[in-house]
């Protein structure tokens, strides 16, 4: 998760998220040498008192000044037309769970499974205990295998929600009367948070996300567990 004074992104936990940071990274270096040599050249020509008359009128200037601009959108239009199509991408997933989106809390159905489901709110402050996150942490996480795709089904009951998980590299809207799917796979295990990322309403920053990823033994245990439970 995030700490104070972070100005990069959150660290990787799924691959999609590793190639949005390296797409970040190519990107902004592009940027970087793009205003560089646009500063330089509005520099050198408000400081210098010479002029190149032969550059006055210069067909190959205009050539590379229109082919130049080309090349460099192409350099990062390609790599994220990749990546869109990567994050688009749902190929067998392993487990599926549904998510309701409610205001202002979570519900999670886990399709693959019967009469497995149940509501994560999130813990209010004066019952957190020590090493628990204020806001982020909920009563029920939603508990996922590592190396393993998992297919979200989103979806809203009231208003507008927004299912976001930054360091998973997942983002997607919870629509009433809409179903849309998005996948991830885990590449650790551990525990990641994520909030609302949707304007839902008084209490849009109460309702947290918290993913815990668990070895597909463990998880197994733990959907037995649930199931006796029920």
């Amino acid at each position: 998760m995030a700490y104070p004074l972070q100005l990069g992104l959150q660290d990787a936990t799924s691959p999609v998220m590793e190639e949005l940071i390296q797409f970040h990274d190519h990107t902004l270096m592009i940027a970087l040498l793009v205003s560089t040599m646009v500063f330089y050249t509005i520099l050198t020509t408000v400081t210098s008192k010479l002029t190149n008359k032969n550059m006055l009128d210069s067909q190959g200037i205009e050539t590379i000044w229109t082919i130049a601009p080309a090349l460099i959108l192409f350099l990062i239009a390609m790599p994220s037309l990749r990546l869109l199509y990567m994050m688009d991408e749902v190929n067998n997933p392993h487990l599926t769970v549904k998510t309701i989106g409610h205001q202002w809390y979570w519900s999670y159905e886990y399709t693959d499974y019967k009469n497995l489901e149940f509501d994560s709110y999130m813990i209010p402050t004066q019952d957190l205990i020590p090493g628990q996150f204020r806001l982020l942490e909920t009563d029920h996480r939603m508990v996922v295998p590592t190396d393993s795709p998992v297919r979200m089904l989103i979806t809203a009951d009231d208003t507008i929600h927004s299912w976001a998980v930054p360091t998973l590299g997942v983002k997607m809207d919870a629509i009433p009367g809409r179903l849309n799917q998005t996948t991830f796979v885990v590449s650790h295990p551990g525990v990641f948070y994520g909030q609302c990322s949707e304007i839902c309403g008084a209490n849009h920053s109460f309702m947290p996300i918290s993913v815990e990823a668990i070895p597909l033994i463990h998880f197994e245990d733990w959907s037995t567990s649930m199931l006796a439970k029920i």
